[in-house]
Parts: structure tokens; C-alpha cells; sequence
């Protein structure tokens, strides 16, 4: 590439390095276009970025990816029938350039359309009475909270660089293509305002995840402790009673076991019916 197109070697450098931000270089005879999109990791199935790099001349585009599954069925579909390259490929590298952004933009709804399929269904988990464990959905919410941010972040560089694809660098692209690249910002605009809302609700599932736990445990915590104070004076009057005093109440009596026992029952029955009379059970 570097002998045929004469391409500057920084540019070749940037298509070797892992990754870079995305941008657009402008040259006399080229343009060197970098994006980045979300993919979902093919073994963890996290949301992780993806890197094209496109060279775009008079009567050229050139592709360099690491394995973009949305780019290589593209061409894919090229490969398999001659209307798709008639179609795409007629019209210019400006043209071609529209339909292969357009094609890697839109190919991601899917997978953000799988995210909010995901948040609704926590979200009906988190308000229902439902027995799954409390810390599995919590991990779940973090997981997608981690997949909102980084398909967030992914997105955020890409709209300026696609506004200012269709109006600055009007060099190779045919001015009535501005038209065409501002409606693949539109869509970039709509898939961020998507990721707001889900921004915005997978945060409000946490919090209202969490006040859901704190309650439960303040629940549990309140039935320890009126078990705690019930046992207070039982465990008093057995202790006591444990001295083996002979001047203790009852203690010489052949009755002493029940009564003491009725006692405890008594105290018993009559803090149980205190704290439902303070409505604390």
C-alpha cells in the first residue's frame, strides 16, 4: 500500500498500532478516516471496541479492520452478488464510503436494542416479588451498567467525527453526499440519546436495587433484635436462678420449674404483645 498509493507512513503506523482515536486526516490526494464501533467480545461477550481504518481517494476505498464481523459480511454480501456492487460501487468512493458507515452504525442497533431487552427484563426482576437472589441481580446490573458505558463512550467520539465528515472534508465526497452523512449523524444522535435513557434507568434500577437490600436487611436486623430483647430477661431469670440460692423466690418450692417457666411465658406473651401493640412486628 505504502508503494502503490503512496500513503503516508504515519497513517501506516496508525493502522498497525492496536488502537487509535478516531479522526480524519486530510491529505492532497486522500483521506484517512479512523472510527471506532461497539462489538460484543465473541468468547465474554462484553461490549468492546472495534477499529476500521479507510483510506478514501478518487476512484478508491480501502478498508483495514482487526476482524470486524458487521464489515466483513458487508463484504460478504459484495462477494455474492453483482447487484450489491453495482449498487454500492457506481456511484463513487464518496457513495461507497456513506453505505459502508452506514451499514457499521446501523449494524450495531441490535446489540443496543439487546441491552434495553436486558434492563427491562431487571427491571421488571427488581419491582417484582421474585425469589432470585438479590446479589445475581445486582451483578447483572453492574454488567450492563458496564456495557452502557463503554458503548458510550465508543459513541461520543464518533459524532464529531461524522459531522465532520459530510462538511468539512468535501474534497473527494460529492457536496449532495452532505445530506446523506448527516442523516448517519442523525442516527448516531438517536443511538446516543437511546443510551441516555438507558443511562438514566439502569441507574435508577441500582439505587432502587439497593433500597430494596438495605430494606430487607433492616427487616432481618429488626427480627434479631426483638429476638434479642425477648431473650434479655429470660437469659436474666435463668442465670439468676442458676446461683442455686435457697433464699431465691420459689426456689424450695416442689412447684418452682413451672412457675419460673410460667413466668417466662408470661413475659413472653406480654412483650410480644407489646411490640404488636407499638406495630414494631
Amino acid at each position: 500500500m505504502a508503494k502503490k498509493f503512496k500513503f503516508h507512513h504515519l497513517d501506516l503506523e496508525d493502522c498497525l498500532s492496536a488502537k487509535q482515536r478516531p479522526k480524519i486526516d486530510e491529505y492532497k490526494d486522500y483521506l484517512f478516516i479512523v472510527i471506532q464501533l461497539p462489538e460484543r467480545h465473541s468468547r465474554y461477550g462484553f461490549v468492546k471496541v472495534s477499529e476500521v481504518n479507510i483510506f478514501i481517494g478518487n476512484g478508491y476505498l480501502i478498508t483495514i479492520n482487526h476482524k470486524n464481523r458487521n464489515l466483513e459480511k458487508l463484504v460478504s454480501q459484495f462477494a455474492e452478488a453483482n447487484a450489491n456492487r453495482k449498487e454500492y460501487m457506481s456511484k463513487g468512493s464518496g457513495y461507497l464510503l456513506y453505505q459502508i458507515i452506514k451499514h457499521l452504525f446501523e449494524s450495531t442497533f441490535p446489540m443496543l436494542d439487546n441491552i434495553g431487552a436486558h434492563i427491562d427484563k431487571l427491571e421488571k426482576e427488581v419491582f417484582a416479588d421474585s425469589p432470585r437472589a438479590q446479589e445475581d441481580r445486582l451483578r447483572d446490573i453492574l454488567v450492563y451498567k458496564k456495557d452502557i458505558i463503554n458503548f458510550r463512550r465508543i459513541i461520543l467520539h464518533q459524532r464529531t467525527v461524522l459531522a465532520d465528515l459530510g462538511h468539512k472534508h468535501v474534497k473527494f465526497l460529492p457536496k449532495n453526499l452532505g445530506i446523506y452523512f448527516d442523516d448517519v449523524a442523525d442516527t448516531i444522535e438517536k443511538m446516543w440519546s437511546t443510551l441516555e435513557n438507558y443511562r438514566d434507568l439502569i441507574a435508577s434500577i441500582q439505587e432502587t436495587n439497593e433500597s430494596i437490600i438495605s430494606h430487607n436487611t433492616n427487616n432481618v436486623i429488626k427480627t434479631l433484635t426483638i429476638f434479642s430483647v425477648i431473650m434479655l430477661p429470660l437469659t436474666f431469670i435463668t442465670g439468676l436462678y442458676g446461683m442455686n440460692l435457697e433464699t431465691l423466690p420459689f426456689a424450695e418450692t416442689p412447684l418452682s420449674f413451672i412457675i419460673v417457666t410460667g413466668g417466662m411465658v408470661l413475659i413472653v406473651v406480654s412483650m410480644l404483645t407489646y411490640f404488636k401493640w407499638r406495630r414494631w412486628l
